[in-house]
């Protein structure tokens, strides 16, 4: 980039909190890392005296402390949720919720740890941006972290010549509020209009995303806002050749990757294993739920707590390392993504890059990033995922097509290029 950056770190540094990265804080980490290394780059940071900015080298250090926390770099056989799961599906069986990661002690110690690495970096509070920021600077905030909040935001009102590039997830909150918990419908309303109000660009994964946030925009008085449409690339892991565990071989498994809430639509797909179980007996495959129990779960969790059928059948973990997901998905004999509704669904795209079959919903989204790559089904069809289920599971994976698997969003050099042009010429 030509200009100088301010990137927001402010919501990586609270992922301490968290001991394996979701789809949002990958890509918050990999922009930070990208803009963080450009001469010249600055932090910014929320604190009790407003927003401020921190020197680049202590911003950077902070984002390699938060990775370093996640563990990204270990091998499967050192995640104990992966561990787990290969134990439960070569037959050591429990109830389902047993499988669930939660807090233990040695992921307290890990968020201790890292909280150390944060205060020996000097994360010290650093000037206001109205007088720090170089003249023309860019201003970037991917995580949407505090955008509800215009206070935070007022300091750019007396820096016209800073630009403010927001990278905006999806719009569903307004488009399907039912999904999401109640607040959250006026807290999207708010960052939306915060956009409008302080935002010079808007960075978005889809051309679906766009054109719902561009409608809204035009609502708030904001014609012809630029957004750039760049699909996120995925870690390089990803595309490297498949490393099935060779313990699971012959074990016919799925996948589903996502926090547990409404719009994931994982009732029906734990309708349509109960289903399985019911026909197949013993010999139906099993499904392992990636992801923590989110908000209004209390159907799925009585299924997966109580269900006898899905006993056996269903392993439910969370905060797996990605080497482990990589690992997992080798093995798996699809991915499977029933959603409601996505703005991007970054599991499909990795498991597309990896080779692995995909199972998803017939929805906008998934048509604009799948094309003809994935078996593609209504989420209100049950029957149809049994069959497409069904049919998977009596069949043994094949190497990746070369072609399939290296399909998909172009690099992270290429990504990042389209960026800094965008912002650069806002």
């Amino acid at each position: 980039m030509n200009s100088a950056v301010a990137f927001d770190i402010t919501r990586l540094v609270t992922r301490v909190l968290n001991v394996t990265p979701n789809g949002i804080d990958r890509i918050d980490f990999a922009l930070a890392r990208h803009f963080l290394a450009q001469p010249g780059a600055a932090g910014m940071m929320a604190t009790g005296l407003g927003p401020r900015v921190l020197a680049g080298d202590k911003a950077r250090a902070a984002v390699e402390a938060i990775g370093a926390h996640w563990g990204e770099e270990a091998e499967p056989e050192d995640d104990p949720g992966y561990v787990r799961v290969r134990a439960e599906l070569l037959g050591a069986k429990g109830p389902a919720q047993q499988s669930a990661s939660r807090i233990s002690h040695g992921r307290s110690g890990r968020i201790l740890g890292a909280l150390h690495s944060l205060a020996a970096y000097g994360m010290a509070i650093g000037q206001s941006p109205r007088t720090e920021l170089a003249p023309g600077a860019r201003y970037v905030n991917v995580s949407q972290f505090p955008l509800w909040v215009p206070a935070y935001f007022r300091w750019l009102e007396d820096r016209p010549d800073v630009r403010a590039v927001f990278f905006i997830h999806d719009v569903l909150p307004i488009e399907m509020p039912e999904y999401f918990r109640e607040a959250e419908y006026e807290r999207h309303r708010a960052r939306l209009a915060n956009l409008a109000r302080f935002g010079a660009g808007a960075l978005v994964t889809t051309d679906v995303v766009r054109q719902g946030l561009d409608m809204h925009l035009r609502s708030l008085g904001r014609m012809d806002f630029p957004i750039l449409v760049a699909p996120t690339p995925v870690a390089a892991i990803f595309a490297q050749a498949p490393a099935p565990d060779p313990a699971l071989q012959g074990v016919p498994y799925f996948v589903i990757c996502s926090t547990i809430e409404p719009r994931k639509n994982h009732l029906m797909l734990l309708q349509v294993w109960r289903e399985l179980v019911r026909r197949d007996g013993p010999a139906a495959p099993e499904l392992v739920i990636v992801g923590g129990r989110g908000w209004k779960f209390e159907a799925v969790a009585a299924l997966l707590d109580r269900s006898p059928a899905l006993r056996g059948h269903v392993v439910e973990v969370s905060g797996l390392t990605t080497p482990s997901l990589k690992r997992l998905l080798d093995g798996a004999r699809a991915l499977l993504m029933p959603s409601f509704a996505e703005g991007y669904g970054l599991p499909v795209v990795e498991a597309l890059t990896a080779g692995v079959p995909v199972v998803a919903s017939d929805i906008p989204v998934f048509r604009e990033i799948c094309g003809i790559r994935a078996t593609l089904i209504s989420p209100l069809n049950g029957e149809a995922w049994l069959e497409a289920v069904r049919a998977l599971a009596n069949t043994e994976r094949r190497s990746p097509n070369a072609a399939v698997s290296a399909a998909g969003p172009g690099s992270w050099k290429d990504y990042f290029a389209q960026i800094d042009a965008f912002a650069d010429a806002l």
